[in-house]
This record gives structure tokens, C-alpha cells and sequence, in this order.
């Protein structure tokens, strides 16, 4: 599993945990969340410009 960052503020949504208070139960891929979506916190950043990262766990 893999997680993204948002470049504007930061944020991170780590597939492996999801994102709750977005609806996003742990284990959502990236790829199933909505196009439209956008980061919770700052609100300017588009999914699409959110940097994957590399996790090991």
C-alpha cells in the first residue's frame, strides 16, 4: 500500500490506514477514491496533485 501528500499543506492519507473522518475505511486504494475529491485540510489541493510516497512498513 502506498500513501499520498498533499504539496500545499501537507496532509496524508496512508491507504493502510484510510481516512475516517472522510468515509475512507483503512485498506480504500487511492485509485477508489473520487476524482473530485480534495484535500480535508487546506481544501486547495486536487487529488491529482497529491505526491505518492513510498511507505515501508
Amino acid at each position: 500500500m502506498a500513501a499520498y501528500r498533499c504539496p500545499g499543506c501537507g496532509y496524508l492519507y496512508d491507504e493502510a490506514r484510510g481516512a475516517a473522518r472522510e468515509g475512507f475505511p483503512p485498506g480504500t486504494a487511492w485509485a477508489d477514491i473520487p476524482e473530485d475529491w480534495a484535500c480535508p485540510d487546506c481544501a486547495v489541493r486536487d487529488k491529482i496533485d497529491f505526491d505518492e510516497l513510498e511507505v515501508t512498513r
